[in-house]
């Protein structure tokens, strides 16, 4: 089973890219982030006509997770126990969603940003993470061989090696002490990157801003990552970043990240690695 994560930016700004590239990559299932679309909103029928089955989660123009699959989508989840809210009244917001897949619990994730290093909102963040790292705690506690995938764009680069410059971001966040630790405390849950050891090439990124030539000039981060419990990391097989897809016109400012579940530890070539070179 192939499996992807893309915060694509807008769906119904990028359909056509999207669906193309599920054509050409052969995904099965893709954790979509950044939809940007309600309900009403989400083009459902693009992905139904390529065979897809559609579980999303969007309240406006902002936010909105998705996960698409052709290899069944079971027991949808709407957030996590404990995950908290914003705005005012606080409420939650469309920033997690799952659904079973072929046995794995998919989870599309969009971590909040956290804006500045003086702002409410990394605090938002910092408590958000906080509750997914006791959230995944308990679900491997209940089973430790559930299977689980903890995926999308996370909003933090948990390394040096994840930027391309360490002193522009040393007043920004992303790379905080609190965010990084935050990030820390999902893996030491029990969940595993399981993408860098494909991919652990020096520049490999997946967010490139669209501001200053950041991608024609390599400056990018990675801060979009697949997490995966010990069942399931134990069953990937091979991982990719497609670069690619954030060349060209009408391009989200993030890649997708691929990875290939498969039922043996033997390696297995899946696509465009993400080395910035």
């Amino acid at each position: 089973m192939r499996i992807a994560t893309w915060n694509v930016n807008s769906i119904r700004s990028r359909v056509d890219r999207v669906a193309a590239w599920l054509e050409r990559s052969d995904v099965d299932v893709l954790a979509i982030q950044e939809t940007k679309a309600r309900a009403d909103q989400f083009p459902l029928e693009r992905f139904e006509a390529l065979g897809y089955e559609v579980a999303h989660h969007g309240l406006s123009q902002w936010n909105g997770v998705a996960v698409v699959s052709r290899v069944g989508l079971e027991d949808v989840q709407v957030g996590f126990d404990g995950m908290p809210g914003w705005g005012d009244p606080v409420a939650p917001e469309a920033r997690a969603i799952s659904a079973l897949c072929d046995g794995v619990r998919v989870w599309s994730l969009y971590v909040p940003n956290g804006r500045s290093l003086d702002d409410p909102h990394l605090a938002y963040k910092l408590s958000w993470l906080e509750a997914l790292a006791a959230a995944g705690r308990g679900w491997l506690a209940d089973d430790p061989g559930a299977q689980i995938a903890l995926l999308g764009d996370w909003n933090i680069a948990p390394t040096d090696a994840d930027v391309w410059s360490v002193p522009y971001y040393e007043d920004k966040t992303h790379t905080s002490p609190g965010e990084r630790a935050a990030f820390q405390a999902v893996v030491d849950a029990g969940f595993s990157d399981v993408v860098r050891p494909h991919t652990s090439e020096p520049g490999t990124f997946t967010y490139w801003d669209y501001t200053q030539l950041r991608f024609q000039k390599r400056q990018g981060m990675r801060i979009d990552f697949a997490l995966c419990s010990p069942a399931l990391a134990d069953r990937v097989v091979g991982a990719a970043i497609d670069r690619e897809e954030r060349k060209g016109k009408g391009a989200s400012d993030h890649a997708p990240v691929v990875f290939q579940v498969g039922d043996t530890g033997q390696p297995e070539h899946v696509g465009t690695t993400g080395a910035d070179a």
